[in-house]
């Protein structure tokens, strides 16, 4: 019959049909005319996703770009194309950037016109041999260095479009995976760094982020959500995880008598922190079995891959959600998912948490295994090179239990070590150049990728977070306790800015009336985690980089001149002053210096 048309005719039924094929692909007609057949009911692993971006169109939004590349092309069922072309050694193009982050590359032009790739590490912990063979995965693919990062994860850099699947090759072989670590899907899994070793524990995290990790990546329905998304566990233990900080937290709690639930050890649920944006997971009162983790938490993203915004990048995350529906609702639609009611628990019947000890993540620490103990780490903002990561796992090999343990704290531990060792591992790990001892404020220093690495950083956060420890360890010696100081480049909030002690996030400072600019930061005060959880708050802003250190210096030495006694933290202290009794260091340190 295809021989009745002539080429005219032949050449407007195949426009036709291509037109038919856009319109489903969009989730139908835009204006007028006769709407198409409807489509056949999208089924396999991303028919979640389909069915909420065809609401969305439906509802008369607009899908965000990435939405569309999603709906283009799969960045799984793409893969052997990105291969191909990143062979060629050529940039990807933007959507293709977006693809490649599924399988945890990101290309990072034009900082560096390279890719980075971050892993996935469940509990952040690693056997040696695995530690050293990113090492070398670095020398042969990369820049020969990697940074910790704040999610308790490596990140290696400079990887060429022709070395990027070699690298992710070479992850596979150590019985490591990128998969999932960027785009619009579930980050690494975090849990307490010192799971299992800590006394003071109520449960160890570690099988239930591999279980967690492991329930990820073996299904596709949860890829591709409408935003990133942080899970992290903690197990009461003496070092924090930051599980407030996450779009869901599970804390380890004790439930004792006289509550709705038997006493023992359950999963307290807090839901929607994302500091980025200036909020903090909060309480839900629902407790859980530990089982039960993967299951709830499960429901909790269906509910948000069929209700997050799919159109709006900066409110695509869950916490807009939670916002404009209110908790009760989201969990009524997360027990609607279960198929029951979720078990809640009067605060008052929760046993407080054990303390945090600020210090735990740096210096020699006692297992609660007789004999034994955890060392930490420091490393310069969380930069190694790989000579130093191969020695670092020997030492661990030899001196330890085999194990690292990254932390939050862009830093990591030696676990197992007998007390004959201690000495010998603090002897060999300073012959690298690096310490198992930290002053007050390098102990707390935390730092982004900044602009040397990253597009979207706005000053080079990694640089000048050495200079201010620098300058405070030369101009406040007297500093007894730690401060944390977090420095982010950009709105992303790599960092997390806000829950630090003092916090700085890079801006663009206008120095001249032609418009020229130079790196700086706003500086926000009295951030903190844990039970002291809270936002900070904003002092000044577009401060220049160079002056940044005259400026922690001048909250720091006021501190010490103005707090209650050594018993009174620095946010305590923010709190008592107030922010504009603080602005007002600047004036005072500016007429110094004039003086």
């Amino acid at each position: 019959m295809a021989d009745d048309f002539d080429a005219e005719q032949k050449r407007y039924l195949e426009g036709f049909s291509h037109g038919i094929a856009a319109i489903r692909m969009t989730g139908g007609l835009a204006g007028g005319g006769t709407a198409p057949a409807p489509a056949a009911e999208p089924t396999g692993p991303d028919a979640i996703h389909i069915k909420a971006q065809d609401r969305t169109v439906k509802n008369g939004g607009k899908l965000a770009d990435q939405e569309k590349w999603k709906r283009a092309e799969s960045p799984f069922d793409g893969h052997n194309r990105l291969i191909a072309e990143a062979e060629t050694g050529k940039a990807p193009k933007p959507e293709d950037n977006f693809r490649w982050r599924y399988h945890g590359l990101f290309w990072v032009a034009p900082a560096q016109n390279s890719y980075m790739c971050r892993l996935r590490i469940p509990n952040g912990i690693l056997h040696h041999w695995q530690f050293a063979g990113i090492a070398d995965l670095a020398d042969a693919h990369g820049g020969g260095y990697s940074h910790v990062t704040t999610r308790a994860n490596l990140q290696v850099r400079e990887i060429s479009p022709e070395h990027g699947q070699p690298f992710l090759d070479g992850l596979v072989d150590l019985g490591l995976t990128a998969r999932g670590a960027g785009a619009d899907n579930i980050r690494n899994v975090t849990g307490s760094p010192t799971a299992g070793i800590d006394a003071q524990e109520l449960l160890d995290t570690r099988p239930l982020a591999k279980s967690w990790h492991n329930h990820i990546l073996n299904d596709r329905s949860l890829f591709g959500l409408p935003r990133k998304f942080n899970v992290a566990f903690d197990g009461g233990g003496v070092l924090p995880v930051l599980e407030e900080t996450n779009d869901i937290g599970f804390q380890a709690v004790e439930v004792m008598e006289g509550a709705a639930v038997e006493p023992g050890i359950w999963m307290r649920l807090v839901l929607g922190g994302i500091t980025g944006h200036r909020d903090i997971a909060r309480d839900t009162g629902v407790v859980l079995r530990p089982k039960e983790c993967n299951a709830i938490a499960d429901a909790i993203l269906r509910v948000f891959i069929e209700n997050g915004d799919r159109t709006n990048r900066s409110k695509a995350r869950m916490k807009y959600v939670l916002d404009a529906w209110g908790y009760d609702k989201y969990l009524a639609a997360v027990e609607e998912k279960l198929g029951r009611k979720l078990e809640r628990v009067d605060p008052s019947h929760v046993k407080p948490r054990g303390g945090f000890d600020r210090y735990a993540h740096v210096g020699v620490h006692k297992q609660v295994q007789p004999g034994l103990n955890w060392i930490g780490v420091v490393l310069p903002v969380g930069k190694m090179t790989t000579d130093q990561m191969r020695a670092l796992a020997e030492i661990s090999r030899e001196c330890g239990d085999g194990q690292i343990r990254l932390t939050v704290w862009q830093n990591f531990l030696f676990s197992g070590v007998p007390d004959d060792k201690v000495a010998e591992v603090e002897s060999r790990v300073a012959a690298l150049g690096l310490s198992t001892k930290a002053s007050s404020i390098r102990a707390g220093l935390v730092a982004c990728t900044g602009n040397r690495g990253c597009k979207f950083a706005a000053a080079d956060t990694k640089g000048h977070a050495l200079l201010i420890a620098d300058h405070v360890e030369a101009a406040v010696p007297g500093l007894d306790v730690p401060v944390n100081v977090h420095l982010t480049g950009c709105h992303h909030s790599c960092a997390q800015h806000y829950i630090g002690d003092i916090g700085l996030i890079g801006a663009k400072v206008t120095v001249s009336e032609e418009g020229d600019t130079v790196e700086g930061y706003d500086i926000v005060v009295g951030g903190g985690f844990g039970e002291a959880a809270r936002i900070g708050t904003e002092i000044w802003k577009a401060v220049k980089a160079e002056d940044c250190p005259g400026r922690v210096e001048a909250l720091l030495t006021d501190y010490l001149a103005n707090r209650t006694g050594p018993q009174e933290s620095f946010q305590a202290y923010t709190a008592r002053r107030g922010p504009e009794a603080l602005k007002g260091l600047a004036d005072a340190r500016l007429l110094e210096a004039a003086e």
